[in-house]
């Protein structure tokens, strides 16, 4: 096996964003930009070196040329175990689960999550570090210094490695590399958290799913533990074969891309329960009949039932959401007496917090929730979360909603994403409500007075890192908040995000809650104003 030292000349534009980085496949596919990037990796985690590494993705197109230019440089820097997931196909939370279960000392993600795929599309990658989790910012940011100063990269000269199929390849150097069912290990832990035997005996009982892997790669942990483990009907889950362009669809799942599953359920609901997942399988979206269960509702009452399954019958040792996260968890947590954490946007926000055992459950507003079983955000976990509990309750979806809001009142929740910006426009909106934001506190707009207004930062109570400028709140008390931030997970021009969130006590009803606070979310931002646009282009 031949070692290259292939010079190289470095690329300024290879800072990973919130979860890796991620490029149009045409910037992806430039000679030496993947090679680049890995290096810096590789420099930057030195106990990769004569250690044990995953490699796995989405299957999204080029994923599988990636793949073999990983395993290369690999060997050339010395991993001498590389586990492969067969074809490739392994999701972000089978991933984080595989990196802990075989003792891994890191990960390669193939995935740009929930953007659209295909030769025209978008390519993503990621390093887990050692237990699973994303790369902390410490090590992104000397993982982009170091690419922008590189002048060579290690390449070793292999043939190509065959992934159709399970099966191990010892090398002569001693190196060795398997290639693994992605799907195995995962399903395996499933059993351990969920109550396998009341889930079958509720589907037995006549109850339905529908499962859309959006062509994506929960396809085939879906088949496995839904229909060969469970026994719900092979139709049941839909759109189940990974494709590399996802069938051309985009699969993020909510309201606008996820639109035909929508429409069933608010219609004639052919399923007690119905969920898709998006590209990488960490995100999820829940549907019951004639209900729309938003993320952060979901996670508030995943929060309230928990510890009713076996995995987590010792209780909860406290819950976290990303800062746009609606506060529903927040007033779950308070009458539980949980601790609750509030962080930026990102995972990898949570990693500290979950391996201190201080964390069980946690969410973000963007479809994605997970508990402490691994580092990623899990999408199948939490379908199968709500299919026990609905086993266990014995009561329908919009029941145990409706008993929650009654409990609990209701945290009414919206995001607009205003896409394709010019990217001084963005950062003008941003930075002029930056600019206001000392003002704000003791004025009122339209009835609802400023109680607070700052520019979100975090301090990581494991570590004591700082994380500055993590989007622009405005809060009004208990009653109300508008955020705004820019998304950081596109490869195009910017994303403005408004969210808004309302909370109606128990007892009471504010169908237009949402509406009354759109002129506000206007009169603080003025984004619709400096942007020239009348309307956002996906609401969730």
């Amino acid at each position: 096996m031949h070692i290259h030292q292939q010079p190289t000349t470095p690329f300024d534009d290879q800072k990973p964003g919130t979860a890796g980085l991620r490029k149009k496949v045409a910037a992806i596919a430039q000679p030496h930009y993947l090679e680049n990037f890995v290096e810096a990796v590789f420099r930057n985690v030195p106990e990769l070196t004569g250690g044990r590494l995953v490699i796995g993705g989405d299957g999204r197109y080029h994923n599988d040329v990636a793949i073999q230019t990983i395993v290369a440089m690999a060997l050339a820097h010395g991993v001498q175990h590389i586990l492969i997931a067969r074809q490739g196909w392994l999701s972000t939370p089978a991933a984080s689960h595989l990196i802990r279960a075989r003792g891994a000392d890191g990960g390669f993600v193939l995935t740009a999550s929930h953007n659209p795929a295909g030769p025209e599309g978008d390519f993503g990658i990621k390093f887990n570090i050692r237990g699973g989790g994303q790369a902390p910012s410490s090590l992104t940011d000397a993982i982009y210094e170091t690419s922008r100063t590189l002048d060579s990269y290690r390449i070793a000269d292999i043939a190509p490695v065959a992934i159709d199929e399970v099966g191990a390849r010892e090398l002569e150097d001693g190196a060795r590399i398997d290639v693994v069912d992605g799907v195995a290990d995962y399903a395996a832990l499933m059993q351990q958290l969920f109550d396998f035997d009341a889930i079958r005996d509720w589907l037995s009982q006549g109850h339905r799913i529908i499962f859309d892997a959006m062509h994506a790669v929960t396809g085939p942990y879906a088949r496995r533990i839904l229909v060969e483990q469970l026994g719900a009907p092979e139709a049941a889950v839909r759109n189940a074969e990974p494709l590399t362009d996802f069938g051309g669809g985009h699969p993020d799942p909510n309201l606008i891309y996820a639109a035909d599953l929508v429409d069933e359920m608010m219609g004639d609901a052919p399923a007690d329960l119905a969920a898709a997942s998006d590209g990488d399988g960490d995100r999820n979206m829940i549907l019951g009949p004639g209900l729309f269960l938003s993320p952060g509702d979901s996670l508030a009452m995943l929060a309230a039932h928990l510890d009713r399954l076996p995995g987590y019958q010792d209780g909860l040792a406290g819950v976290a959401r990303s800062m746009p996260t609606s506060r529903a968890l927040d007033t779950v947590a308070a009458a539980r007496g949980i601790d609750c954490y509030e962080t930026p946007t990102g995972w990898k926000y949570f990693c500290n917090l979950l391996d201190a055992g201080r964390l069980t459950l946690c969410g973000e507003e963007s479809f994605g929730t997970s508990s402490s079983h691994v580092r990623e955000k899990d999408g199948l976990w939490a379908v199968l979360a709500w299919m026990n509990i609905l086993a266990v309750t014995d009561q329908t979806l919009p029941e145990l909603a409706r008993a929650h809001w009654a409990r609990y009142g209701r945290h009414y929740y919206q995001r607009h994403d205003y896409e394709d910006l010019d990217a001084e426009i963005a950062e003008r909106v941003i930075s002029e409500l930056r600019g206001r934001l000392e003002s704000l506190p003791g004025q009122s707009f339209e009835g609802l007075e400023v109680t607070a207004a700052d520019d979100f930062a975090y301090t990581d109570p494991i570590d004591g890192s700082r994380a500055e400028a993590q989007g622009l709140r405005v809060v009004f008390g208990d009653e109300a908040r508008v955020v705004l931030r820019l998304s950081g997970t596109g490869t195009g021009a910017a994303t403005l995000r408004l969210y808004l969130e309302r909370f109606v006590p128990p007892g009471s009803e504010m169908p237009d809650a949402l509406e009354q606070l759109l002129p506000v979310a206007e009169a603080v931002t003025r984004l619709r104003a400096i942007s020239g646009r009348k309307r956002p282009d996906v609401v969730t």
